[in-house]
């Protein structure tokens, strides 16, 4: 059967462009459908507008922090109206960039909102497209909880990077990583920042040491946290938006403008006509095999919006392993292992491989041993900052393999992406013990822990 399009893809994220993009490079006839500015959540509602900001954050700090060495301390005030402006003009430009590599890839762009008309048909407005395989790369996007009265009162976490004026103070329900790093963003912009969280801790999931470290870090800059906090409810008053604890009808915080409700993301399949296909949706997300197939042959997915792991280079890879495997005819799978993540916090914090807890329930306990330094780094013995590094290591005792390693401190993320090289290639303990350090550096911490 003849179609328009070798290769059709729904989104012009990270993932779909770098899919669409290898894909024609290998010769496929590529169309692409994006209803928004191309470069997805990543480029315009996540990290790039997002480090940005928390570049922007950490000068008031710095300033401070120099008159240790000793600079005098500069008058400086933020323009929030000309960061933001900053910040957008930035996001156009990448934009363009995303447009210019479509065109040069000889990509065909489809301005609109693809809906499926049949496994092999799709609709952009009142054009209807064929393709012999289809790619899903709709990403998603974030959701209140419906269970907190008043959560209409809150914004999202799109909404942070167009707030017209910045708040003094902010209250931030959800303890995850986007919940976190705003958290570290605003208050080190100006703004008094709450965070509530459901758990005893920030950060689920991430190794027990880093989200304790992390959280007395928060708290000495100003943050103040609640934990357990399972029972809330928003209200306006003539104060601002003010959060209640319901069990027993106490204020816990007030925001004199906004609160941020940073509680998680769905992926976005609503009026995608998926109803018209075989393609399975579990637990809100597109159901993919190891090879991001779904249920429905000639259709792929990648991305946010399946159940993988919730980031951008997760995205491009599956992407472009997609297309090495469909139209470069070369054996590529995806791993999921050892991949290196981080949260850009304030201070930062990375990791890569297991925790300790995901270790010893898989290997046992008396099969882990660790390895951890904490200690206050160079810069900071003269900053007058009660600044503190940690550093850690889970080793499998009978193999001296290291399963994972963890980071809090100044470039964590600089640092951890070049430990995952190591796990990746299946670095030992006595790996890193044989390894040089580089002197004074506190990477070198992690080839020199005993």
């Amino acid at each position: 059967m003849s179609y328009d399009f070798d290769l059709f893809v729904i989104g012009g994220g990270s993932g779909g462009i770098a899919c669409a993009r290898r894909a024609a490079e290998y010769g496929a006839k590529v169309g692409l459908a994006e209803n928004d500015r191309l470069g997805g959540t990543c480029v315009h509602r996540g990290c790039i507008p997002k480090k940005l900001m928390v570049y922007a954050s950490r000068f008031p700090a710095q300033f401070e922090e120099a008159t240790g060495y000793g600079w005098s301390k500069p008058e400086s005030h933020l323009n929030w109206s000309q960061m933001v402006r900053a910040v957008n003009n930035e996001l156009d430009r990448l934009n363009g960039v995303y447009q210019r590599m479509l065109d040069k890839s000889n990509v065909q762009l489809f301005r609109g909102y693809a809906q499926f008309v049949d496994s092999h048909t799709v609709a952009i407005g009142d054009r209807k497209v064929s393709a012999d395989k289809i790619i899903v790369a709709v990403g998603g996007r974030p959701v209140k909880p419906n269970n907190i009265p008043g959560i209409d009162l809150a914004v999202v976490s799109d909404d942070m990077f167009n707030l017209p004026e910045q708040p003094k103070s902010l209250v931030i329900i959800g303890g995850g990583y986007i919940g976190v790093e705003f958290a570290c963003i605003m208050q080190g912009l100006g703004t008094q920042v709450t965070q509530i969280i459901r758990a005893d801790r920030i950060l689920r999931g991430f190794d027990g040491d880093l989200r304790s470290t992390l959280t007395e870090a928060m708290e000495k800059h100003g943050i103040r946290i609640f934990n357990n906090s399972n029972q809330i409810e928003i209200e306006k008053t003539d104060e601002g938006v003010k959060v209640i604890s319901r069990s027993d009808k106490e204020d816990i915080a007030v925001a004199d403008a906004v609160s941020l409700a940073a509680t998680g993301r769905k992926p976005n399949l609503e009026n995608l006509g998926l109803e018209n296909t075989g393609v399975e949706i579990v637990d809100g997300a597109i159901a993919v095999n190891e090879i991001s197939r779904t249920s429905e042959p000639n259709i792929y997915a990648i991305g946010d919006c399946t159940p993988t792991m919730e980031l951008t280079p997760v995205a491009i890879r599956e992407g472009r392993i997609f297309a090495d495997t469909h139209f470069g005819k070369k054996d590529a799978k995806m791993s999921y292992e050892n991949i290196p993540t981080a949260v850009f916090s304030t201070p930062e914090a990375a990791t890569v491989g297991l925790t300790e807890e995901d270790a010893k329930a898989k290997y046992g306990d008396e099969a882990i041993k660790i390895y951890r330094a904490k200690f206050r780094p160079l810069y900071h013995t003269l900053s007058g900052q009660d600044e503190k590094t940690l550093m850690k290591l889970v080793v499998n005792r009978d193999t001296d393999k290291v399963l994972g390693a963890h980071m809090v401190g100044e470039h964590s993320g600089e640092i951890m992406q070049a430990i995952a090289i190591s796990l990746k290639m299946g670095a030992t303990k006595a790996d890193f013990d044989a390894t040089v350090a580089l002197h004074p550096s506190s990477a070198e911490e992690f080839v020199t822990m005993r």
